[in-house]
């Protein structure tokens, strides 16, 4: 049976729907940005570009540095738009867009997501760099998904246990990297830890305004976790959708952040857009390598 049409929305000229993308647009190297602005930030470095599009918050740029293809595409905020943004680059390369159908052979994407986030250890300053090595999901969306085979029922448990987690909120989820996307791109300059990913950016991070959270001590429990030796380096909105989705599919992904907060310290990056800039091109020349 082809997948039907209210399933996998096709644009009037064949291109998937959110992303206004064919299969002849994207490269297998993608690189992922929340901020739309940033595209250009990425791109800027490249060669050529030999293709641009942009429809609502996603926007792509297709083109060559230093002789490797490469796309970036802004994702938008939150695990919701990651949602949108993974499945329909895997159509495009692992469905038949003509017949609806999966291909028979299917097709492994490099992803690497380029962010910015806030550190919740005294030790990772601003101005850093961290890799992923897991993300902690937080926010629910991938339970939408048959996940048994990704999870970490160890780090999950000890979490829930460290945190007395609230049995109201959607079970915590622990996913692991790609190896060999993070041997590419690690390096003495990266911190790695578990990032753990919320679906919004102020209660669920535990900021207050006017609004008390569920449990105003959460932070705190993440900051003094460590399972083995793993601790909750960051926090941001999302990593874990994006190593969640990208293990399903059979892609690989690593997410590098560039830490522009230290929530324990209540400080901020005083240059943050140099700081991106810097961790833009520290993940180009890495991908060349």
């Amino acid at each position: 049976m082809p997948i039907k049409a209210s399933e996998l929305i096709l644009n009037p000229d064949g291109s998937v729907y959110h992303l206004n993308l064919k299969p002849e647009d994207i490269a297998s190297t993608i690189i992922f940005v929340g901020d739309q602005d940033r595209v250009e930030k990425v791109s800027k470095h490249f060669d050529t570009i030999e293709f641009k599009t942009q429809k609502r918050e996603f926007k792509t740029h297709t083109g060559s540095y230093k002789g490797k293809r490469i796309s970036v595409i802004s994702t938008g905020i939150g695990p919701d738009n990651i949602d949108i943004v993974l499945n329909e680059l895997d159509a495009l390369f692992n469905i038949d867009l003509e017949t609806r159908h999966p291909k028979a052979k299917l097709k492994s994407l490099e992803i690497i997501r380029v962010g910015t986030s806030g550190s919740l250890q005294t030790d990772i300053p601003v101005d850093s760099f961290v890799l992923s090595t897991h993300a902690l999901d937080l926010n629910g969306m991938l339970h939408a998904y048959q996940i048994q085979s990704i999870c970490n029922p160890e780090i999950e448990t000890a979490f829930i246990k460290q945190t007395n987690w609230h049995s109201n909120k959607a079970r915590p989820i622990v996913i692991k990297n790609s190896e060999s996307l993070q041997k590419k791109l690690e390096s003495n300059e990266t911190f790695k830890g578990l990032t753990a990913t919320a679906g919004g950016f102020y209660g669920p991070q535990g900021r207050v305004l006017r609004l008390a959270v569920q449990d105003e001590a959460l932070n705190n429990k993440m900051d003094s976790f460590n399972f083995d030796g793993l601790k909750i380096t960051n926090l941001e909105m999302e990593t874990s959708a994006i190593y969640g989705l990208s293990k399903l599919l059979g892609h690989h992904a690593v997410s590098l952040n560039a830490i522009i907060a230290n929530r324990a310290q209540g400080t901020f990056s005083e240059n943050p857009s140099q700081v991106v800039e810097n961790l833009i091109t520290y993940t180009l020349n890495k991908i060349i390598e």
